[in-house]
This record gives structure tokens, C-alpha cells and sequence, in this order.
């Protein structure tokens, strides 16, 4: 099959389009041909690596993915070879206590795909059943590979972890990325007032177009705590959504008390500094999360597939100019999912 992979970390340019053994399905797995992958910033810092970090090299970028079943290891029994389904990234090992209690994405040997383990870049892939959700025949592969890891996340963050209600309002920190975008639309969902800082006016807008309700420009208002303390007549917001890092003092500021940081993701970096003292007098509550379990993917593919989430698709590559697709999300330069064309 044909993949894109590399065999040493660095830029974009150690991507390579090169040939790679198919998989073959084992015991309780599914092969997958797939049609449709989206990239997510993981698949950077994977590529760019970190300390640490140790892969079977070479290694293949990718989380999402969409396709169709085209051969079944012994003991599959729900699928069937012909079915369209989407992957769900996130990996536990099945039989763990947290896996059993239902929470897989706290598995005490949890991967997720295309970070410690090889991902969609690729033709072919085989995973265990439980993986994989089956997709209506006709819906897109591109929709569905762009929803499973950006949508799974914000419903876990917001809705599981954050009980985020209606009446409530929120915060989102950054308007174009694929999470936060999701976050919109699932804040918006559950009934809450949306507030989105973004760093311009056509970031801006494209939040606008997804139903935020207050908007914010920080290239404008330097202290954009005190422009979204003002918005709320001086109370705050309850509940920020925060995955840069960086920016959680500002985030804290516009909290009122009892209120709650959600986070699952640092962007700008790993390592920041809190001023304890808000923590406490606030009785601010920091919430992280990572990916989710199987029961919240199924609801949120659910919703995605019955058109009550929209995901919203930037630019499509085809995968032999995966490193292109890698150079416009490092840019900044996209307005919902990159996605990748396979076969």
C-alpha cells in the first residue's frame, strides 16, 4: 500500500510517499481501505517529536479516518466486509477495570492512534472492531473522518467533564481551530451563550458563522479578560475553554467565582505559570480531559451523522501531498478540518 511516513523527526519535509506493507487483520480486527483522513496538530508535534517520545519507526501521522471494510480477523461480529465506518482514535485495551467501568480513555495501556501508534496516512489500516462506527452508505467520508477526534473531544470536555448547561456561558479561546470550532457548535447545542476570542476578524466571522454570540477581537482589545468581564456585566463567564496554555491567567481573570477551566490540549506550549492565589480565592475549578470513552464517540457520531453537529471542512489534499496539508495547519491558515483524499 501506499502511506506517507517518515523515518526520522524534523519539518515537514521528512515526509515521505512511499510504499509500505498492507496490514493484515488479527484476531478481533477489521481492515479498513480508507477514503478520507484529517489532519489534527498532534500529527506536528508527533512529526516534529519530543523528549521521550519512542516510536517503531518508520512512523505514520494520523488519528482520523473514514472508509470502508474490506476483509475481517477471526471473531468480528458485527461488522461485515462491505460496511462504511469511521475510526474512533482513541485506544484502550479493553480489559482493564477503567476500560471495563466504560472509561477507555483512561486505559492504564491507552494509545491513541497516529501518536504512539501508526496512524490514517496511509491506504489501509486494521483495527479492533470496537473502533470502528459504522457510517449510512451515502454519508461523506471526508465529514465523518473530520468529526471523530475534534467532536469526541469537546463533548467529553464540555458536556461529560465540564457540565456545561443551558443558561450557562462560555468562553472559547481561539476561533478556527478544529476543537474549538467543535466546542462552538456542542457549547451551542447544550443550550449555553458562546464567547470567542479570536486573533482576527475573518477568524472572527467564521466563528460568527457557526452561531458564537459575542466575539472578540485580542488584536483590538489587548486585555480581553476585562473586555469579556465587561460582555457579562461584570460577573464572568462560567466555564472557559482553554487549549492553549498560555493564555490561563488571562482565562482565569475572566471566570467568575466557581468557576471552571475546560483544557485538553496546550498549543503554545507545555509549561506556564498560575498565580495560585485566583485558583483559590475564586474557587476556580481546572478540569483536562483527553479524547473520550466509546459511549460519548457514539453519541457524538450520532448527532454528527443525523446533521445536529456540522463539521466544518477547510481545504481537501490528496494524500501524496500530505506534507503541504501539514504546512498549511502549521500556518495557522485554516478555517475548520484539513483533510486528506486516499484511493
Amino acid at each position: 500500500m501506499k502511506a506517507v511516513l517518515f523515518y526520522h523527526h524534523g519539518g515537514s519535509e521528512v515526509l515521505q510517499y512511499s510504499d509500505y506493507p498492507t496490514p493484515e487483520p488479527k484476531q478481533g480486527e477489521a481492515l479498513v481501505k480508507l477514503h478520507a483522513a484529517a489532519l489534527n496538530r498532534m500529527d506536528i508535534t508527533v512529526r516534529n517529536g519530543w523528549q521521550g517520545l519512542k516510536l517503531d519507526l518508520p512512523h505514520i501521522n494520523g488519528a482520523d479516518g473514514a472508509g470502508v471494510v474490506v476483509a475481517l480477523g477471526e471473531g468480528v461480529r458485527e461488522l461485515k466486509i462491505g460496511d462504511h465506518v469511521v475510526i474512533n482514535a482513541n485506544l484502550g485495551c479493553g480489559v482493564c477495570d477503567n476500560c471495563l467501568a466504560g472509561w477507555d480513555n483512561m486505559c492504564r495501556s491507552w494509545n491513541l492512534l497516529g501518536e504512539t501508534v501508526r496512524g490514517t496516512y496511509a491506504e489501509y489500516i486494521s483495527l479492533p472492531e470496537r473502533q470502528l462506527y459504522k457510517l449510512p452508505v451515502l454519508f461523506d467520508f471526508q465529514t465523518a473522518a473530520a468529526a471523530a477526534l475534534v467532536y469526541q473531544t469537546a463533548w467529553h470536555s464540555l458536556i461529560t467533564r465540564g457540565s456545561l448547561h443551558a443558561g450557562e456561558t462560555i468562553l472559547i479561546v481561539g476561533a478556527s481551530g478544529g476543537v474549538n470550532s467543535a466546542s462552538v457548535q456542542v457549547a451551542k447545542f447544550a443550550g449555553a451563550r458562546v464567547i470567542v476570542i479570536g486573533s482576527s476578524a475573518e477568524k472572527l466571522k467564521f466563528a460568527e458563522a457557526l452561531a458564537a454570540d459575542i466575539l472578540i477581537d485580542r488584536t483590538k482589545e489587548q486585555d480581553w479578560a476585562k473586555a469579556v468581564f465587561l460582555a457579562t456585566n461584570k460577573r464572568g463567564v462560567d466555564a472557559v475553554v482553554d487549549n492553549v496554555g498560555t493564555t490561563f491567567m488571562q482565562s482565569i481573570r475572566c471566570l467568575r467565582k466557581g468557576g471552571r477551566i475546560l483544557t485538553v490540549g496546550n498549543s503554545s506550549g507545555p509549561k506556564f505559570e498560575i498565580d495560585n492565589r485566583f485558583i483559590f480565592a475564586k474557587h476556580i475549578s481546572i478540569i483536562g480531559s483527553t479524547m473520550s470513552h466509546m459511549k460519548d464517540f457514539n453519541t457524538v457520531m450520532g448527532l454528527v451523522i443525523d446533521g445536529r453537529l456540522k463539521p466544518v471542512l477547510d481545504q481537501c489534499f490528496n494524500l501524496v501531498d500530505a506534507a503541504a496539508a501539514q504546512q498549511r495547519l502549521e500556518k495557522g491558515k485554516q478555517f475548520g478540518k484539513i483533510t486528506l483524499a486516499i484511493g
